[in-house]
């Protein structure tokens, strides 16, 4: 039985990462917004993973949260140890990493959305999507009530049709026991949605009293603490860390699984949903890498007020016997006793090139999808998506246009245009490789790149667009201040130079000739430069950043001149392919498919070639 239970502007399904992200989004920009969990203990739950950031997913926190969301502000609160990574590389890779409380992580994100105006949070199940038109009229829950709204972000995460699987034992649930979704999937079916079968695994949770620590290496935290939020100082989140742990599986743990690889319902063809190439179970690992005589294994703490530890790389859907016997073939394990047994998800999810680049899909207007029910996996991924589908939504209801971030812009930008464009037949992981401008992408200039955008979206407050204004105003000046500033030979610079490895001066230079030098930085030239003024950390990393890589930053802006160039050239979005002389069927087939904003777009598509496009631009001029 239906009844009328309200009417709100927008409605968000789930309460994962993406899901919060895009009801504070909606909220935060003035829309009356209702976020829908099954269970309100689960919003911005760590089903696995206990930790926010890592390699190119803590340049999409940072982005984010330059944006004005909330997942940054949210690990600065309840980390328990921070590092930054890929620091022997350049700084276009540098990614930073944070060890949450996951049990904090959930309270304070709750906490949050229960303080946030405009902002309802039910607990319930919607099990319909209701369109007039072909446009979002509202949604139905499992009581019947329906909710008239003019969009909808849907954030079902990996709980859509869920079961969780290991060995023989199958539980129809979504991760951690809780209760899945299994009737909104066949209501997008009737609107034509396209769904997927992906999998995803998480490994065994341990009890700390039964590790043997001393045969592990003590993997400790950074001494200088990097906040993830541009809002936070070092000195303001600074806590006693809580260290993780290195260990490493042996020929006797890859024996045991290849013995029993026949009672993995992976390779028994119990699941039919597709895994994540880049995160793959310990029998995956074993199987595709039969060279390697041992794989790496982290043991980190799930949270200060628990025992349970994570033993991440050992991701399995192995019977329960055989995970006891496997994991106490590691060094410190041997007497460990597994609380949580380790597990494969499969769920449902879509095909994301049914969306724009705003996240909408094409044929419902107001319907919106983000996180993980696209098809990507991860916590990062998913609340990236979920402030662009919670911005768009609103926006939508405003009848402006969308924010889109394009692949120059920022790391959500080559998320979004990737598995929008070319799909993703595995759930899709973010890495610093798919981003051609990565140096310019950087994780530490995100406030740089979006916090206008974020503040001309209404989420970012005038008082923190005033500080980053002042924050940039100082790096230009101090920029030009050095590239002006005259240096002349002296005992001391040379003799700096020759301890570092370096030609000794003969003539004058710029400060900034010096701070190029691969051997020396903004920060070692102290003693000469009487006149530096007294600046933050972060004005003076982007000092030297943008100093010692001015060129590389020069040829990649020049690049992105010539990309730009055709993501300019707007494609009417009523054209049709198949009219269009010379166009390959393939080629009329994928265009007509993914239906691209512009040339670029087109450009990237699997299956259309270069000799398409210059055929597509010879009828655009048209």
């Amino acid at each position: 039985m239906r009844y009328n239970a309200g009417e709100v502007d927008v409605v968000v399904v789930g309460g994962g990462h993406a899901g919060c992200e895009a009801a504070l989004a909606s909220a935060r920009m003035g829309c009356s917004t209702i976020m829908f969990a099954i269970n309100l203990d689960s919003i911005a739950m760590m089903p696995c993973n206990p930790n926010i950031g890592g390699s190119s997913k803590g340049h999409l926190v940072r982005e984010i949260d330059a944006l004005g969301g909330e997942m940054g502000k949210n690990i600065d609160k309840t980390y328990i140890q921070t590092r930054m990574l890929n620091t022997g590389k350049g700084p276009a890779v540098y990614s930073l990493r944070a060890q949450a409380d996951k049990a904090k992580y959930h309270t304070e994100m709750k906490k949050t959305l229960e303080n946030t105006d405009s902002l309802e949070i039910k607990q319930g199940e919607v099990v319909e999507i209701v369109t007039e038109n072909n446009n979002v009229a509202g949604v139905v829950t499992e009581s019947g009530a329906f909710y008239k709204c003019g969009a909808v972000v849907l954030c079902m995460g990996t709980y859509v049709k869920s079961r969780c699987l290991y060995g023989d034992t199958i539980i129809y649930s979504g991760p951690n026991g809780l209760r899945n979704s299994n009737l909104l999937s066949d209501s997008l079916k009737k609107l034509g949605i396209k769904i997927f079968r992906f999998k995803t695994g998480t490994p065994a949770r341990v009890d700390k009293r039964s590790i043997d620590f001393s045969k592990m290496s003590v993997q400790e935290g950074d001494n200088k603490i990097v906040p993830f939020s541009f809002d936070n100082l070092s000195k303001d989140i600074e806590r006693e860390q809580i260290p993780c742990y290195l260990t490493y599986t042996n020929e006797r743990t890859h024996n045991i699984i290849r013995n029993n690889l026949d009672k993995s319902p992976l390779y028994g063809g119990v699941i039919d949903g597709t895994g994540p190439r880049y995160c793959p179970s310990i029998e995956d690992k074993v199987v595709r890498f039969a060279d390697k005589e041992r794989h790496q294994i982290f043991v980190e703490p799930e949270g200060e007020d628990t025992n349970e530890m994570y033993i991440q790389g050992m991701s399995t859907s192995l019977p329960e016997d055989v995970q006891i016997e496997m994991y106490r073939s590691v060094p410190g394990l041997e007497n460990c006793r597994i609380m949580r047994a380790a597990y494969a998800i499969e769920y449902d999810c879509i095909d994301a090139t049914q969306l724009k680049l705003s996240l909408e899909f094409k044929n419902i207007g107001g319907l919106f999808s983000a996180g993980q029910f696209n098809g990507t996996s991860g916590y990062e991924e998913a609340a990236a998506q979920g402030i662009i589908g919670g911005i768009n939504a609103a926006r939508f209801i405003k009848k402006r246009e969308p924010l889109i971030l394009d692949r120059s812009e920022a790391y959500i930008g080559v998320l979004i245009d990737d598995i929008v464009t070319k799909g993703s037949k595995e759930p899709y992981r973010m890495m610093t490789s798919r981003a051609e401008y990565r140096l310019l992408l950087r994780q530490d200039n995100a406030d740089l790149r979006l916090t206008e955008k974020g503040y001309n979206m209404g989420l970012v407050t005038k008082e923190r667009f005033e500080r980053f204004l002042t924050k940039k105003k100082l790096i230009e000046n101090e920029i030009e201040r050095v590239n002006n500033t005259n240096i002349s030979p002296s005992d001391d610079i040379n003799s700096l130079l020759e301890e570092r490895g370096g030609s000794p001066l003969s003539t004058g230079v710029k400060l900034s000739d010096l701070i190029k030098r691969p051997e020396l930085s903004y920060e070692d030239l102290d003693f000469i430069d009487e006149k530096r003024p007294i600046l933050a950390d972060d004005v003076r990393e982007q000092v030297n950043i943008q100093i010692k890589y001015e060129g590389y930053i020069k040829r990649q802006l020049a690049q992105v001149a010539q990309y730009k160039k055709l993501e300019e050239k707007l494609i009417p979005p009523d054209i049709n392919y198949y009219d269009m002389n010379g166009l390959r069927i393939e080629a009329r087939q994928k265009l007509s498919e993914i239906k691209p904003m512009n040339v670029g777009q087109a450009s990237r598509i699997a299956g259309v070639s270069p000799a398409d496009i210059s055929v597509l631009l010879v009828n655009l001029k048209k």
